[in-house]
């Protein structure tokens, strides 16, 4: 069946609509940052970049490291960027764009998306500097409202835990990510479960002019444990992207994991001094990973 022009929306030139690019504009393995000044902090690492393109808060470098052929895209923040991000990548592996059709099954292509980002500490033994891979993403955003997101046992009795404890009016959503994926990029990381937030300040425990509704959100959250076969779940770290990012790699079926940078640490109230540094040596040791044998 063909899809509408409302809904996979084309520019004049063929390319998609958000993200300006044609199907043969990205490889099989995209890395993914929030800031789009840091997709050169990516890039300049390449031997060689063949393509590059801007659109809005989309900045996209495509080149080779060490003979293999990457893809370095900025987002945005937010999770309602991710909704753009993955179904517009999806889109260019998985649909014919001159027959507007979802290409049959079995022709369809598994994406490998590393999203390395920056994110903020919620425990005192997860220190600044930490490199950290996310297993587990918890969503306290609204996105997985509108999309047949299956979880496991485990994600609904987290996420079920999760909402009595914060006394939150809705459930939040629990995603692990690509077990492939960490086993090969965050071996030597530190291992944890993140929060993604909708918000910067009141949803991540940040006041300042504004009162926070629960005084104790980030005490909440910090002590906030669940026990199960699989051993003690516990947030370490929170930001805005990452459980978009595994909802939608679960769904679209392609392997996702985020890697976090830790450059504050709420339980301490620090914050790094050279952030720049801390997201340089992630972004060097995830190149390095990518091509090892």
């Amino acid at each position: 069946m063909s899809i509408p022009n409302s809904e996979l929306i084309l520019n004049p030139d063929g390319s998609i609509y958000h993200l300006n690019l044609l199907p043969d504009h990205i490889s099989d393995t995209i890395l993914t940052v929030g800031d789009p000044a840091r997709v050169a902090q990516v890039s300049r690492h390449f031997d060689s970049v063949e393509f590059e393109t801007t659109h809005r808060e989309f900045v996209t470098h495509v080149g080779y490291y060490r003979g293999k052929r990457l893809t370095v895209l900025s987002t945005g923040m937010g999770t309602d960027n991710i909704d753009i991000v993955m179904n517009e990548l999806d889109a260019l592996v998985n649909i014919d764009f001159m027959a507007r059709e979802v290409r049959p099954a079995e022709e369809r292509l598994s994406l490998r998306i590393i999203r390395l980002g920056t994110s903020g500490s919620l425990q005192a033994d997860v220190p600044i500097g930490t490199m950290l891979a996310t297993e587990h993403a918890v969503g306290l955003d609204s996105l997985m409202q509108f999309y047949p997101l299956m979880e496991t046992g485990l994600e609904t009795e987290v996420a079920t835990e999760l909402q009595k404890s914060l006394g939150l009016s809705f459930t939040p959503y629990v995603v692990r990510g690509s077990d492939l994926l960490r086993e090969q990029l965050g071996a030597g990381m530190t291992m944890g479960n993140t929060l993604t937030c909708p918000g910067f300040y009141g949803p991540q425990g940040r006041s300042l002019r504004l009162p926070l509704r629960q005084p104790d959100y980030i005490s909440r959250l910090q002590n906030f444990r669940h026990q199960s076969g699989e051993g003690e779940f516990r947030l370490s770290n929170f930001e805005m992207e990452t459980a978009g990012y595994y909802s939608l790699g679960r769904l679209l079926g392609h392997e996702v994991l985020s890697l976090n940078a830790i450059v504050a640490n709420r339980a301490t109230g620090e914050f790094a001094e050279n952030a720049g540094a801390v997201v340089d040596a992630m972004i060097e040791r995830t190149l390095q990973h990518l091509v090892a044998k």
